[in-house]
C-alpha cells in the first residue's frame, strides 16, 4: 500500500547556490546537508537536493500545499521562482500551479481545502 508522500527529490549541480535559494523559499535550513545530498523537512515531509542530476521540467511532479496560492506566487517571485502557466481551478475549490526554479525544475503548488493533515502517517 501507498503511504502518501514523503520526499520530494530536485536536482541541484551547484548544492551551494541552491541551498541559498531554497532557503529563501522555504525558509528553513536543511536538518542533513552533505555533498552528496541536501535534505530539508518541509511540512513533516523532505525535500531532497542531489547534485548528480539534470534539472528540467520532465519527469514526475511534487505539488506543495499552501495556503493561499496567489499570495504565494508573489512572494516567491521575489525569490526567483518562474511561473509557467496560469494557476488552474482543478474543481473543488482546488486551485493548482507550476513553477519552476532557477534551476529548471518544476515545483507545483497546490491550494486544497479539503486536504487533512489528520490522514498523514
Amino acid at each position: 500500500m501507498i503511504l502518501g508522500l514523503r520526499t520530494a527529490i530536485y536536482p541541484a549541480p551547484d548544492l551551494a547556490q541552491a541551498k541559498a535559494w531554497y532557503w529563501k523559499v522555504f525558509e528553513t535550513t536543511p536538518y542533513f546537508d552533505e555533498p552528496f545530498y541536501v535534505g530539508y523537512t518541509i511540512g513533516g515531509f523532505e525535500l531532497g537536493l542531489i547534485p548528480d542530476g539534470v534539472p528540467g521540467s520532465a519527469g514526475a511532479k511534487a505539488l506543495w500545499g499552501v495556503q493561499d496560492i496567489a499570495k504565494e506566487i508573489t512572494r516567491l517571485a521575489g525569490v526567483g521562482i518562474t511561473t509557467v502557466g496560469p494557476v488552474t481551478d482543478v474543481g473543488g475549490g482546488i486551485l493548482v500551479a507550476d513553477l519552476t526554479d532557477p534551476f529548471g525544475n518544476i515545483i507545483g503548488l497546490i491550494e486544497n481545502p479539503h486536504f487533512s493533515t489528520a490522514k498523514v502517517r
